[in-house]
């Protein structure tokens, strides 16, 4: 693992939040630290489940936004690639040398979809999605101005209730437009329920993952009877992943979280009603807070607050404590219940975030941590990148 080349030339507590060789107890919060085992050994689970499985793991940009972590999961992992949710995302992959890349979105506006068009030219095969018909033509004749050639999916709405068709015959409708298209190519179809993945109970999602892989085995029924048979059938979750792997129909899981984890994802509950980040998968993930302020005998403030994460999926948890809770934040600052006053000033506590895609979104660093030192120090290289 290493961090950038000039990486030295930058300043700890102005630029970057640690050092390489520096103790964990130096690092400067608030920021993202990462347990380098445990996200090893999440990395190398998913991979090893998928290769058992038969299946490819295309791993999900838009979780961590980094080219560094992209990379630690297609070396110990086998992924074959990333998902990204925009273009200038997906562009940030691309200029990293990334070869398989998925915009898992719908792309219209006419200068996005000319840097699309372009994108193939830096040597990665660019797949996107689409669920409008008159979508076809601006992509062909884009891709035909830079002598690209654009691959696409077809997006069913299997429960979202957001982008993507619902009946098989708009499916086949708009895969054989793509297949006419000059610079085109039909390759598959994606079909990904997000909001599904958060059900907590196993028997509820799995509810919901039957009826939509029945409707993605009828869309593939309709596809291949006209003469269409997708190459890619793309979906699943850290919280699906296993329905869509049996399902004999899905062969491309889109798993991101895993790798990190999150309070939210974290209460999911599996086949045995356990939560998955009791087993499943491990916390790799935390904000590192430091107690700035105790001069409320009953609570201890720390400096993570609003500006330092995601509060949509919930307040975060003070990871490996059940003596003190985090319980409030505002902008800058955190407010965490400590009834026995044992917390003290200084003290670095980890916290779990509640939803670690926007967490990650607002910081410009990973901090890699393993025995008590740093390791390694990774941008954050698609930060912000949001159109």
């Amino acid at each position: 693992m290493n961090a950038p080349a000039d990486l030295a030339s930058y300043e700890v507590g102005f630029d970057i939040p640690a050092a390489i060789g520096m103790d964990e107890s130096d690092i400067q919060t608030p920021c993202l630290i990462l347990d380098l085992d445990a996200l090893e050994r999440n990395i190398m689970k998913m991979g090893d489940y998928a290769k058992a499985h038969g299946i490819r793991h295309r791993a999900h940009g838009k979780m961590h936004k980094s080219v560094d972590v992209l990379k630690l999961q297609m070396e110990l992992g086998g992924a074959v690639g990333v998902c990204c949710q925009k273009v200038s995302e997906a562009e940030v992959f691309a200029r990293a040398g990334i070869k398989d890349i998925l915009v898992s979105n719908q792309v219209r506006d006419p200068a996005k979809i000319d840097r699309l068009a372009r994108m193939p030219r830096l040597g990665t095969r660019v797949i996107v999605c689409l669920d409008d018909l008159a979508n076809v033509a601006d992509l062909s004749s884009a891709a035909e101005t830079h002598g690209t050639i654009l691959e696409c999916f077809v997006e069913i709405d299997c429960g979202a209730g957001r982008c993507g068709v619902k009946i098989t015959e708009e499916v086949v409708s708009i895969a054989r437009a793509i297949n006419a298209a000059p610079h085109l190519r039909f390759s598959g179809i994606q079909a990904y329920q997000g909001a599904m993945q958060h059900i907590e109970g196993y028997e509820d999602r799995k509810a919901k993952l039957d009826a939509a892989i029945a409707q993605v085995k009828e869309a593939v029924a309709g596809l291949k009877a006209a003469g269409l048979e997708p190459e890619l059938v793309s979906g699943g979750g850290t919280g699906s992943y296993y329905f869509e792997a049996a399902s004999g129909v899905y062969n491309e899981l889109q798993c991101g979280s895993y790798a990190f984890m999150d309070a939210d994802y974290g209460r999911i509950l599996d086949r045995e009603g356990k939560r998955i980040d009791q087993g499943e998968w491990e916390n790799a993930l935390f904000i590192l807070t430091s107690v700035m302020s105790h001069a409320k005998a009953d609570k201890a403030i720390c400096d993570a607050g609003l500006k330092a994460q995601s509060v949509d999926s919930g307040l975060p948890f003070v990871h490996g404590r059940d003596d003190v809770k985090y319980i409030k934040c505002s902008d800058e600052h955190g407010v965490i219940e400590d009834p026995a006053g044992v917390l003290k000033i200084n003290e670095k506590l980890r916290l779990v975030p509640g939803h670690c895609d926007p967490t990650c979104n607002v910081h410009d660093w990973y901090v890699g941590v393993r025995n008590g030192k740093v390791e390694t120090v990774w941008p954050i290289s698609a930060r912000g990148k949001a159109y």
